[in-house]
């Protein structure tokens, strides 16, 4: 039953990869930023446009957190 739940959260994976990408493109396509906060300007846009296309949210992720927080403690 936990693999199952993991596995779930596990293949969230993707989601986060499509935002680290999407994150990469924007600033791959701007050289050079005036300051850092022109940086975290661009990130924060870029993600929220990208937040207004999520819909479904993550399943089974509070059964699966126990889990986590025993796995990986002190990292969560």
């Amino acid at each position: 039953q936990y693999l199952y739940k993991k596995r779930r959260v596990i293949y969230t994976t993707n989601a986060i990869e499509s935002v680290n990408s999407q994150l990469r493109k924007v600033t791959k396509n701007k050289r050079s930023f005036p300051n850092d906060n022109a940086v975290f300007k661009t990130l924060f846009l870029a993600i929220d446009y990208m937040t207004k296309k999520w819909t479904m949210p993550i399943r089974s992720w509070s059964e699966a957190m126990p889990y986590f927080l025993i796995k990986f403690e002190g990292r969560i």
